[in-house]
């Protein structure tokens, strides 16, 4: 609206619209106030139109076409155009239609039912993930795109549904026994819907720990200093462990119970096991790496500072 992004309003500020989150997702971008319900809104829409390379819209389908800027009215003003959007769902299907954002989205695809069915409660992941890893979908496709343009010539329409995205990602590992015909069981990745598949608990925090391969595996046991699980017929090879992981974390988790984060860390590092202290936010805003790296830099707004 010509008010702004209800973003504005969302979150700490120093002046009215002009809030974190606001600045956080519009870093570098410009904007034009323009009334898409008027004959000279749309046309002026059309004129950006005509020399752009990617236009992207975030409405639905049928709202863009109802306001007049459908990929054959954009098209028609520059047929190279690459035309994307995210939708709700697929627009071939009865659901093309309805609203979402991204709470529905990681209800319907399973993914809060992982969480409960894993631990005990229904709830959403504590980030928009399904609307990043869409965005990020979208943008592989426009970049595909424009590939494709270099080409061929020709622009063409891109979209990804949310719904879609959501599910393609999670039935990755999870589709598991349904991908034979009749399913050999449920569905589910068994080691990542185990309970104890958490953060383990040291004298003094949590550590993450990530053995995958069978040598993996053997070099934590050695870092943990129980060698003789190695040997032990439940966790030699992965096929065993897949079948015996809600006990084998058990008993990595009551030993790393003895030390602390760091004696664990610096152990396991040793040992060139995949690992990490569980951090905080404010942790990795100040984490020292990152601003070495570059990753994280500071900047004075011009009316925000």
């Amino acid at each position: 609206t010509p008010q702004g992004d209800k973003n504005r309003h969302s979150g700490p500020s120093r002046h009215p619209g002009m809030s974190a989150l606001f600045m956080a997702n519009n870093r570098n971008k410009r904007s034009v106030v323009l009334d898409l319900k008027s004959p000279e809104g749309i046309e002026t829409l059309m004129q950006l139109v005509e020399t752009a390379d990617v236009f992207i819209h975030t409405v639905r389908a049928s709202a863009a076409e109802r306001l007049g800027f459908s990929y054959a009215a954009v098209a028609a003003r520059n047929p190279r155009i690459v035309y994307a959007y995210a939708a709700g769902y697929n627009q071939a299907g009865v659901k093309k239609d309805r609203p979402v954002y991204d709470d529905v989205i990681q209800a319907e695809s399973g993914l809060v039912g992982l969480i409960r069915d894993t631990y005990g409660q229904a709830q959403y992941v504590p980030t928009a993930v399904i609307d990043k890893s869409s965005g990020q979908m979208l943008a592989g496709a426009i970049a595909m795109a424009l590939y494709s343009r270099e080409k061929t010539g020709e622009g063409q329409e891109v979209y990804i549904p949310m719904y879609e995205n959501a599910v393609s990602w999670l039935m990755v590992e999870h589709l598991w026994n349904g991908v034979f015909d009749p399913p050999q069981g449920p569905l589910g990745y068994t080691r990542m819907l185990s309970a104890n598949r958490k953060p383990f608990q040291t004298t003094d925090g949590h550590i993450a720990i990530c053995a995958i391969t069978d040598d993996q595996w053997r070099r934590l046991f050695i870092a943990l200093e129980r060698p003789e699980w190695a040997e032990d017929a439940r966790f030699r090879h992965l096929p065993e462990r897949n079948r015996h992981f809600d006990e084998l974390y058990r008993l990595v988790g009551e030993r790393l119970r003895t030390r602390s984060t760091r004696e664990w860390c610096a152990a396991l590092d040793a040992a060139d096991v995949p690992n990490g202290a569980v951090n905080t936010l404010q942790g990795v805003y100040e984490d020292a790496y990152l601003h070495d790296t570059g990753f994280l830099v500071h900047y004075d707004h011009r009316s925000e500072a």
